[in-house]
Protein backbone atom coordinates (compact mmCIF):
# COMPACT_ATOMS: atom_id res chain seq x y z
CA UNK A 1 0.00 0.00 0.00
CA UNK A 2 1.61 3.53 -0.70
CA UNK A 3 2.54 6.01 1.79
CA UNK A 4 -0.36 7.93 3.65
CA UNK A 5 1.52 10.65 5.79
CA UNK A 6 5.15 10.74 5.83
CA UNK A 7 6.47 7.30 7.45
CA UNK A 8 2.64 5.71 8.40
CA UNK A 9 1.08 3.53 5.66
CA UNK A 10 -2.24 1.52 5.90
CA UNK A 11 -0.42 -1.55 7.05
CA UNK A 12 0.62 -0.24 10.17
CA UNK A 13 -2.94 1.59 10.73
CA UNK A 14 -4.75 -1.70 10.15
CA UNK A 15 -2.38 -3.18 12.54
CA UNK A 16 -2.85 -0.80 15.47
CA UNK A 17 -5.99 -1.34 14.62
CA UNK A 18 -6.09 -4.83 15.16
CA UNK A 19 -3.92 -4.51 18.53
CA UNK A 20 -6.60 -2.01 20.00
CA UNK A 21 -9.57 -4.25 18.92
CA UNK A 22 -7.45 -7.40 20.12
CA UNK A 23 -6.86 -5.78 23.69
CA UNK A 24 -10.66 -4.42 24.15
CA UNK A 25 -11.39 -8.21 23.25
CA UNK A 26 -9.27 -9.24 26.31
CA UNK A 27 -10.60 -6.84 28.16
CA UNK A 28 -14.02 -7.96 27.32
CA UNK A 29 -13.71 -11.59 28.05
CA UNK A 30 -12.00 -11.04 31.45
CA UNK A 31 -14.64 -8.94 32.58
CA UNK A 32 -17.98 -11.42 31.12
CA UNK A 33 -15.85 -14.49 33.30
CA UNK A 34 -16.06 -12.15 36.21
CA UNK A 35 -20.18 -12.24 36.79
CA UNK A 36 -20.24 -14.57 39.70
CA UNK A 37 -18.08 -14.58 42.63
CA UNK A 38 -16.41 -11.23 42.29
CA UNK A 39 -15.76 -8.83 43.87
CA UNK A 40 -13.38 -10.92 45.47
CA UNK A 41 -13.45 -11.61 49.42
CA UNK A 42 -10.75 -11.51 52.15
CA UNK A 43 -9.86 -15.08 52.94
CA UNK A 44 -9.10 -13.82 56.54
CA UNK A 45 -12.22 -11.43 57.11
CA UNK A 46 -14.92 -11.50 54.16
CA UNK A 47 -14.13 -7.97 53.29
CA UNK A 48 -14.72 -7.23 50.19
CA UNK A 49 -14.49 -3.94 47.67
CA UNK A 50 -18.47 -3.60 47.35
CA UNK A 51 -17.31 -0.49 44.60
CA UNK A 52 -14.93 -2.54 42.64
CA UNK A 53 -15.02 -1.55 39.05
CA UNK A 54 -11.74 -2.70 37.41
CA UNK A 55 -12.45 -5.39 34.82
CA UNK A 56 -16.36 -6.35 36.41
CA UNK A 57 -19.18 -5.98 33.61
CA UNK A 58 -21.85 -3.71 34.24
CA UNK A 59 -24.95 -6.02 35.64
CA UNK A 60 -26.93 -8.01 33.48
CA UNK A 61 -30.44 -9.94 34.09
CA UNK A 62 -30.78 -12.92 32.86
CA UNK A 63 -34.40 -14.37 32.14
CA UNK A 64 -34.34 -18.13 33.38
CA UNK A 65 -36.61 -21.01 31.41
CA UNK A 66 -40.11 -22.36 32.23
CA UNK A 67 -40.84 -19.50 34.40
CA UNK A 68 -38.02 -19.67 37.22
CA UNK A 69 -37.56 -15.88 37.58
CA UNK A 70 -34.50 -14.12 36.92
CA UNK A 71 -31.18 -12.81 38.06
CA UNK A 72 -28.63 -10.94 37.76
CA UNK A 73 -25.21 -10.70 37.70
CA UNK A 74 -22.51 -9.20 39.06
CA UNK A 75 -24.32 -9.01 42.20
CA UNK A 76 -22.05 -7.91 45.18
CA UNK A 77 -24.84 -9.06 47.82
CA UNK A 78 -24.66 -12.75 46.52
CA UNK A 79 -22.47 -13.83 49.02
CA UNK A 80 -22.76 -17.07 50.95
CA UNK A 81 -22.83 -16.15 54.13
CA UNK A 82 -23.40 -19.83 55.78
CA UNK A 83 -21.29 -20.40 59.19
CA UNK A 84 -18.16 -23.37 58.35
CA UNK A 85 -17.96 -26.15 61.02
CA UNK A 86 -14.32 -25.80 60.91
CA UNK A 87 -11.41 -23.46 62.47
CA UNK A 88 -8.01 -22.17 60.26
CA UNK A 89 -5.21 -23.91 61.19
CA UNK A 90 -3.17 -20.92 60.80
CA UNK A 91 -4.40 -17.24 60.55
CA UNK A 92 -2.65 -16.87 56.66
CA UNK A 93 -3.90 -16.61 53.60
CA UNK A 94 -5.10 -20.13 52.39
CA UNK A 95 -4.45 -21.67 55.17
CA UNK A 96 -6.16 -25.09 55.25
CA UNK A 97 -9.73 -25.39 57.59
CA UNK A 98 -9.71 -28.26 60.42
CA UNK A 99 -13.40 -29.60 61.09
CA UNK A 100 -14.63 -29.05 64.06
CA UNK A 101 -17.42 -31.57 63.28
CA UNK A 102 -18.70 -34.49 60.82
CA UNK A 103 -17.41 -32.71 57.86
CA UNK A 104 -19.25 -35.05 55.52
CA UNK A 105 -22.77 -33.43 57.12
CA UNK A 106 -21.07 -30.17 57.49
CA UNK A 107 -20.00 -29.70 54.09
CA UNK A 108 -16.55 -28.94 54.82
CA UNK A 109 -13.39 -29.24 52.44
CA UNK A 110 -14.19 -31.95 49.63
CA UNK A 111 -17.76 -32.26 50.98
CA UNK A 112 -18.57 -28.37 50.81
CA UNK A 113 -21.78 -27.93 48.23
CA UNK A 114 -22.70 -24.44 47.30
CA UNK A 115 -26.44 -23.08 46.97
CA UNK A 116 -27.95 -24.38 43.65
CA UNK A 117 -31.57 -23.57 42.89
CA UNK A 118 -33.68 -26.02 44.44
CA UNK A 119 -36.08 -26.93 41.67
CA UNK A 120 -34.65 -29.83 38.47
CA UNK A 121 -32.85 -29.93 35.58
CA UNK A 122 -35.72 -29.91 33.09
CA UNK A 123 -35.95 -31.46 29.37
CA UNK A 124 -37.00 -28.34 26.56
CA UNK A 125 -40.70 -28.70 27.65
CA UNK A 126 -40.13 -28.16 31.41
CA UNK A 127 -40.73 -31.89 32.66
CA UNK A 128 -37.81 -33.07 35.02
CA UNK A 129 -34.86 -34.50 33.16
CA UNK A 130 -33.63 -36.91 35.44
CA UNK A 131 -35.80 -39.91 36.98
CA UNK A 132 -36.18 -43.23 37.93
CA UNK A 133 -36.28 -45.63 35.21
CA UNK A 134 -39.63 -47.09 36.88
CA UNK A 135 -41.59 -44.60 35.95
CA UNK A 136 -39.57 -43.93 32.39
CA UNK A 137 -40.89 -47.46 30.72
CA UNK A 138 -39.14 -46.12 27.19
CA UNK A 139 -35.61 -46.72 28.78
CA UNK A 140 -34.12 -49.98 29.61
CA UNK A 141 -31.03 -51.81 29.98
CA UNK A 142 -29.61 -53.03 26.87
CA UNK A 143 -30.03 -57.10 26.25
CA UNK A 144 -26.15 -57.66 26.95
CA UNK A 145 -25.41 -55.55 29.79
CA UNK A 146 -25.75 -56.68 33.76
CA UNK A 147 -28.82 -55.17 34.98
CA UNK A 148 -27.78 -53.27 38.01
CA UNK A 149 -31.71 -53.83 40.06
CA UNK A 150 -31.27 -56.58 42.36
CA UNK A 151 -27.39 -56.37 42.56
CA UNK A 152 -26.16 -55.76 46.37
CA UNK A 153 -24.12 -53.10 47.07
CA UNK A 154 -20.91 -53.35 49.51
CA UNK A 155 -19.69 -50.74 51.48
CA UNK A 156 -15.93 -49.45 52.03
CA UNK A 157 -15.53 -51.82 54.92
CA UNK A 158 -16.73 -54.52 53.41
CA UNK A 159 -20.49 -54.51 54.87
CA UNK A 160 -23.51 -55.29 52.17
CA UNK A 161 -25.86 -52.10 52.45
CA UNK A 162 -28.68 -53.52 50.46
CA UNK A 163 -29.53 -53.91 46.78
CA UNK A 164 -30.21 -51.23 43.77
CA UNK A 165 -33.85 -51.17 43.32
CA UNK A 166 -34.21 -48.41 40.69
CA UNK A 167 -31.91 -46.85 37.77
CA UNK A 168 -31.82 -42.80 37.58
CA UNK A 169 -31.52 -42.01 33.73
CA UNK A 170 -30.86 -38.71 32.18
CA UNK A 171 -33.34 -38.18 29.63
CA UNK A 172 -31.83 -35.95 27.35
CA UNK A 173 -28.38 -37.87 26.98
CA UNK A 174 -29.34 -41.22 27.67
CA UNK A 175 -27.53 -42.07 30.12
CA UNK A 176 -27.26 -43.39 34.06
CA UNK A 177 -26.66 -41.21 36.26
CA UNK A 178 -27.74 -42.67 39.54
CA UNK A 179 -28.45 -46.23 41.47
CA UNK A 180 -31.09 -46.35 43.82
CA UNK A 181 -30.06 -48.44 46.94
CA UNK A 182 -32.79 -50.01 48.95
CA UNK A 183 -31.78 -50.67 52.85
CA UNK A 184 -34.00 -51.29 55.12
CA UNK A 185 -37.15 -48.74 54.81
CA UNK A 186 -34.03 -46.62 53.21
CA UNK A 187 -33.76 -45.48 49.97
CA UNK A 188 -30.52 -43.11 49.28
CA UNK A 189 -28.89 -42.02 45.31
CA UNK A 190 -25.30 -43.25 44.40
CA UNK A 191 -23.72 -41.55 41.87
CA UNK A 192 -22.97 -43.51 39.28
CA UNK A 193 -19.13 -42.92 39.03
CA UNK A 194 -18.75 -44.11 42.67
CA UNK A 195 -20.34 -47.24 42.39
CA UNK A 196 -18.06 -49.72 40.67
CA UNK A 197 -19.25 -52.86 39.51
CA UNK A 198 -17.11 -56.34 40.17
CA UNK A 199 -17.31 -59.95 40.55
CA UNK A 200 -18.10 -61.11 43.60
CA UNK A 201 -17.43 -65.11 44.88
CA UNK A 202 -20.01 -67.13 43.28
CA UNK A 203 -19.26 -65.50 39.75
CA UNK A 204 -22.20 -63.33 40.73
CA UNK A 205 -22.24 -59.30 40.77
CA UNK A 206 -22.25 -56.66 43.16
CA UNK A 207 -20.98 -53.03 42.96
CA UNK A 208 -18.68 -51.27 45.64
CA UNK A 209 -18.32 -48.25 47.36
CA UNK A 210 -15.31 -47.31 48.30
CA UNK A 211 -15.86 -43.38 49.39
CA UNK A 212 -18.77 -44.41 52.35
CA UNK A 213 -18.62 -47.05 55.05
CA UNK A 214 -22.21 -49.01 55.76
CA UNK A 215 -22.80 -47.01 58.58
CA UNK A 216 -22.57 -43.57 56.37
CA UNK A 217 -25.29 -44.23 54.12
CA UNK A 218 -28.20 -43.12 56.14
CA UNK A 219 -26.61 -39.56 56.33
CA UNK A 220 -26.77 -39.94 52.37
CA UNK A 221 -29.18 -36.28 51.93
CA UNK A 222 -32.57 -37.65 51.20
CA UNK A 223 -34.66 -36.39 48.54
CA UNK A 224 -38.14 -34.71 48.50
CA UNK A 225 -39.44 -36.24 45.81
CA UNK A 226 -39.70 -39.96 44.83
CA UNK A 227 -39.99 -38.55 40.86
CA UNK A 228 -37.22 -36.24 40.44
CA UNK A 229 -33.90 -34.62 42.06
CA UNK A 230 -33.55 -30.68 42.25
CA UNK A 231 -29.94 -29.34 41.45
CA UNK A 232 -29.43 -28.52 45.25
CA UNK A 233 -29.90 -32.34 46.26
CA UNK A 234 -27.79 -33.68 43.36
CA UNK A 235 -25.14 -30.62 45.32
CA UNK A 236 -25.10 -32.31 48.27
CA UNK A 237 -25.61 -35.69 47.31
CA UNK A 238 -21.94 -35.35 44.98
CA UNK A 239 -20.03 -33.30 48.06
CA UNK A 240 -21.18 -35.91 50.69
CA UNK A 241 -19.95 -38.73 48.35
CA UNK A 242 -16.39 -36.73 47.30
CA UNK A 243 -16.05 -35.41 51.10
CA UNK A 244 -16.08 -39.21 51.66
CA UNK A 245 -12.80 -39.77 49.83
CA UNK A 246 -11.35 -37.94 52.21
CA UNK A 247 -13.35 -37.97 55.49
CA UNK A 248 -14.97 -41.60 55.73
CA UNK A 249 -12.69 -43.49 57.31
CA UNK A 250 -9.58 -41.39 59.77
CA UNK A 251 -6.94 -42.60 57.89
CA UNK A 252 -7.48 -41.34 54.46
CA UNK A 253 -7.64 -37.34 55.70
CA UNK A 254 -3.61 -38.19 57.56
CA UNK A 255 -0.65 -38.30 55.24
CA UNK A 256 0.71 -41.47 53.62
CA UNK A 257 4.26 -41.37 54.88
Amino acid sequence: MGEIVGNIDGAQIILYAFWIFFAGLIWYLQAESRREGYPLENDLTGDYNKDAWLQLPSPKTFILPHGQGTRTFPDAGNRDTRPIAAKRASMTPGAPLIPTGNPMIDGVGPAAWAERPDYPDAMPHGEPKIVPMSIAPEFDIAANDVDPRGLRVVAADGEVVGEISDIWVDKMENYIRYFQVQFGKNQRLIPLHFAVQREARGRTREYYVHNLTAAQFKDIPKLASAEQITFLEEEKIMAYFGGGEMYAMAGRSEPLL
